[in-house]
């Protein structure tokens, strides 16, 4: 007995040894860990990022945070906004997907706490420079296209279209911003999303084929230079593709989606509207011809790559969602897509901070992003959680109106508010009708213990709206907007985010809305930093 006893107490002894000796190598550093360099390196494996490092000798667990570049422009803000922290047992990580550039630091604990910092942040490799389209489909002997096969690349940021070009060589000159002279074979600029589907039937003799595109603005102008050419094995026995392609290859899907949802796709060659329909559970069958019987909610859309829900869904559940491409007479073109799945969460039990408004707080940017595409919703860089109750196409008096249906529900603490700038282009609206309009929704935040926080009007640029919407602006907007913020500022609770956005003329500066009234990135980044500097408004 006498000898077990000793055993459990040299056992301790030794137990306790090596935890201070753990302790010990963790607070002073003895294994110069925090001085090592991690060798990370990124790699593809399949639609994802993967981004791996050399292991630290030392038992211990991995914190990956997300991070992008603040503007600048708003005082003492930190130079990152955190988007994503995530831990891992592993010296890999996939990064989450995203449609700005992103970047990752990498910390380790140990079991008494840090043990190691990154020195520097790794940038994602996807958004290199000079800005190119980054390839995320390739075709080679292993995985041959068929003769329509989907080109699928990373966003561009502040992309509004993109140049595709087919070749049947490599160009004489790879990158830059000019066609092939000699290889050339065909090229479009109606691609208005990350991805294409190529029509190669005309060109099935040739003995090679290469792709390559390039991004553009509103006005066609090279957003940098044309991606490497790559080249497309191609097999003519495979099927062709006779669906949309969901488009979900750089979506933020980390992040919270407005209420109001936006769905989006890849189109079909030939298609000229969609069909977009929403269950509440997957499809029987997958892929089939015949549309759903019991869909909760079906739409068809103009839009080629989009189509808008016009019901908020602020209640808890899990959602599917397919599209289907239809022909000038609304007439079914292949199968449906494969479906999509989104979760709303539960917000009955009361959300803290909920934003109120129109396009401006609902996302999107540069003419072709829907809200769907995060990285174009303000609510991205506010620091603390928000859930976005916003409608794309909303008056001031049209987000009163649905008050009762979108924000009761959630029991908010705090709303900030943002609607109007549709009124500033209308002259049928005045600035009067917008004042009571934002006084009937102050009124029922106070009624129902909400505080109201409002956001000013930013200015508009009435020449770029003319030329990416074709749509005249009052010419009085201004005096218009003068009058609305003077009611704004004289509420307890606001943010003046006017003064950020003028150019030398007086209108919203393109360098921050190429469309002259919807932020772009950049706006967007400035507007999420405006509101977490002002934290200290909510209740």
């Amino acid at each position: 007995m006498k000898n077990f006893f000793s055993l459990i107490l040299i056992a301790g002894l030794m137990g306790f040894f090596a935890l201070f000796s753990m302790f010990i190598a963790e607070k002073t550093d003895v294994l110069q860990l925090n001085g090592r360099a991690l060798g990370v390196s990124f790699s593809q494996e399949g639609d994802d990022t993967l981004m791996t490092w050399r292991p630290l000798p030392y038992p211990c667990v991995y914190s990956v945070t997300t991070v992008s570049r603040t503007t600048g422009l708003v005082k003492d803000s930190p130079p990152y906004h955190i988007l994503k922290e995530e831990d891992t047992r592993f010296a890999k990580y996939i990064v989450p997907r995203a449609s700005i550039p992103t970047y990752y630091y990498i910390t380790a604990r140990g079991l008494f706490g840090e043990i190691f910092h990154s020195d520097k942040v790794y940038p994602n490799p996807n958004f290199p420079t000079p800005p190119h389209p980054v390839s995320i489909y390739h075709y080679d002997k292993d995985n041959p296209a068929s003769l329509m096969p989907f080109l699928v690349w990373h966003t561009v940021p502040n992309a509004v279209c993109y140049e595709f070009e087919l070749l049947d060589a490599p160009p004489e000159v790879e990158g830059g911003i000019a066609l092939s002279t000699t290889h050339h074979l065909d090229s479009t600029r109606k691609i208005y999303t990350n991805g294409y589907q190529a029509d190669l039937r005309p060109f099935a003799d040739r003995p090679e084929l290469y792709w390559r595109a390039r991004a553009l603005g509103l006005h066609h102008e090279p957003i940098g230079e044309f991606c490497k050419a790559e080249k497309i094995v191609f097999d003519t026995t495979l099927p062709l593709p006779n669906c949309p392609l969901i488009n979900n290859f750089d979506y933020m899907n980390y992040l919270t989606q407005p209420i109001y949802h936006v769905f989006d796709w890849i189109p079909l060659h030939y298609g000229v509207k969609y069909e977009v329909e929403m269950l509440t559970h997957p499809p029987e069958v997958e892929n089939n011809i015949v549309a759903s019987v019991d869909a909760v909610w079906r739409m068809v859309s103009d839009d080629v790559a989009s189509c808008y829900d016009e019901y908020g869904r602020p209640y808890a559940g899990v959602y599917y969602w397919r599209v289907r491409a239809l022909d000038e007479n609304n007439q079914p073109i292949g199968s449906w897509s494969n479906s999509e799945k989104f979760i709303v969460e539960d917000y009955t039990k009361g959300v803290d901070v909920a934003v109120l408004g129109d396009s401006i707080s609902h996302g999107g940017g540069a003419v072709s992003y829907s809200p769907r595409a995060l990285q174009y919703s303000y609510e991205t860089y506010i620091d603390f959680p928000v859930i976005n109750l916003s409608r794309s196409g909303d008056t001031s008096h049209m987000t009163l109106e649905r008050f009762e249906h979108d924000v009761l529900p959630l029991k908010p603490r705090n709303l900030i508010i943002s609607t109007g700038a549709n009124c500033l282009r209308d002259a049928s609206i005045s600035a009067e009708s917008v004042i009571a309009d934002l006084a009937g929704i102050n009124k029922l935040c106070l009624q129902n213990d909400i505080r109201p926080i409002f956001l000013t009007l930013m200015p508009i640029n009435p020449a770029n709206l003319q030329n990416a919407f074709h749509t005249p602006t009052d010419p009085n907007w201004h005096a218009k907007l003068q009058l609305i913020n003077e009611y704004i500022k004289r509420q307890e609770f606001f943010i003046d985010i006017e003064p950020y956005f003028y150019d030398a003329n007086g209108t919203m500066d393109t360098g921050f809305s190429v469309d002259g009234i919807h932020p772009d990135l950049r706006g967007k980044m400035l507007i999420g930093e405006l509101i977490s500097k002002n934290k200290n408004l909510l209740k």
